[in-house]
This record gives structure tokens, C-alpha cells and sequence, in this order.
């Protein structure tokens, strides 16, 4: 089955709406999905639950959705280098579910295990554990977390073949594979569409049954968050 589109806007098509949860992997501006976000901001959908480790900066990544008012919610385990972020959850605009970042991957990898909630330690005794049901387990308390099941999910990987097998590139591979897991419709953005069993199966680092949607972008910018230089020694 080829499951590659010809653009990220029409990769969305028919799939994002209103009110929607969508996950989107990357880590800061780490392997974010660029050419999607900007499809999902133009889209003009609204009132959205955003999931993703972070969320973004004011002009770039999820930031983009913040300024033209698209998030209603966000549920993140960073939330810091965005001052229109911050702006908005202070004035009670934006809805934030401050969750940790292991505890945050690990709702993500059970939504695509199936698995409806877990327990952990992280967070007990903390506002992360308020109005959550708490268990002793050997002595210790555990809170337990609700698992993460995203009516989209937008990913980046490396390369695709037609099919959706996916190839992540250094650390790009961070939330990314757990984020396609567990949407029940995942668009993949990628710099690279090769045929199918060009990829061998054994380097093959997410299978495409949990890819059902490619874009490709093959000039993505790769934005950092903040660029520190020093001179060359000598210079």
C-alpha cells in the first residue's frame, strides 16, 4: 500500500477537526514535524489538546498554533522558552497538564501497547498526584496514570519506503516512535521516500503498520532552540 501524499496539507485532510487530541513527537526543536505543524496551523482547526514534550517557541514548532490561538489545552512535561505560552497560561487562556517526561513517554508507549494505565512513584506526594488514585505496592505509594490514546499523532522520521516502515536519525528518535504508537491515525513526515525493501527489515526501527500517512519535506529548517558559539582556538 503506498501511503504517501503529495503535501502535508493534503496528508491532514480529512483527518484533523475541531476539538481533537493530536500528539506530535520531537524533543525541544529536536525532530519536530515542521512541514505539519504549519499544515495543522493553516488548516485553521481550534480547540485542540496538544501533546508533545514541549511546546515549541513563540514563532516556531507548536508555538506557531499558541499565536493564532489554535490549543485550548496542552499537556507537556516542558513548557519553558515560549513567552506567549506563558502568557496565556497565566491569564487563564490556555489549559496546561503539567505531566513528567518519563511519565508523559510512558502514557504514550501504553496507548500503543493497549495498555489503559500504569503505576508509578513519580510524582507522589506532589500536585502531579492530586485527585489521582494512589496504591501501595511493596511498601511504597504509586499514582496511578492514565494511558494516551491521540485521535492524530504527527511524527518526523528520517526516511520511509512506501509502505511506512520508518528510519529515525540520531536523537530525532526521542519521542517520535512512542508518539506514532499510540495516535489511532499517525501522518509521518520524513526527508526521504525510498521504494519498498529498500530499508533492510533489521534496520527497519518502527514498523509502517503504525504509519498511515507520509509527506515528504526534504529541506526541513532544523531550528534550535538556542545556538551558543565560541571562537576557534587561536582565531
Amino acid at each position: 500500500m503506498d501511503k504517501v501524499y503529495a503535501s502535508a496539507a493534503e496528508a491532514l485532510k480529512g483527518v484533523v477537526a475541531d476539538g481533537q487530541t493530536i500528539a506530535v513527537g520531537g524533543f525541544g526543536l529536536c525532530g519536530i514535524p515542521e512541514a505539519l505543524i504549519a499544515a495543522l496551523r493553516d488548516s485553521g482547526v481550534q480547540n485542540l489538546t496538544c501533546v508533545s514534550n514541549n511546546a515549541g517557541v513563540d514563532d516556531f514548532g507548536l508555538g506557531q498554533l499558541l499565536a493564532t490561538r489554535q490549543i485550548k489545552k496542552m499537556i507537556a512535561s516542558y513548557v519553558g522558552e515560549n513567552k506567549e505560552f506563558a502568557r496565556q497560561y497565566l491569564a487563564g487562556e490556555l489549559e496546561l497538564e503539567f505531566t513528567p517526561q518519563g511519565t508523559l513517554a510512558e502514557k504514550l508507549r501504553a496507548g500503543g501497547a493497549g495498555i489503559p494505565a500504569f503505576f508509578t512513584r513519580t510524582g507522589v506526594g506532589t500536585v502531579v498526584a492530586d485527585g489521582k488514585e494512589l496504591r501501595e505496592f511493596d511498601g511504597d505509594t504509586y499514582v496511578m496514570e492514565r494511558s494516551i490514546v491521540p485521535d492524530v499523532s504527527l511524527i518526523k522520521a528520517h526516511r520511509a519506503d512506501r509502505s511506512g516502515n520508518l528510519q529515525f536519525r540520531k536523537t530525532a528518535r526521542n519521542f517520535n516512535p512512542n508518539v506514532a504508537m499510540a495516535g489511532k491515525i499517525t501522518i509521518v513526515e520524513v526527508e526521504e521516500i525510498v521504494e519498498l525493501g529498500a530499508i533492510d527489515p533489521d534496520q527497519v526501527h518502527l514498523p509502517g503498520i503504525y504509519a498511515h500517512r507520509i509527506v515528504l519535506n526534504t529541506n526541513p529548517e532544523k531550528r534550535i532552540e538556542q545556538r551558543t558559539v565560541r571562537n576557534a582556538q587561536g582565531a
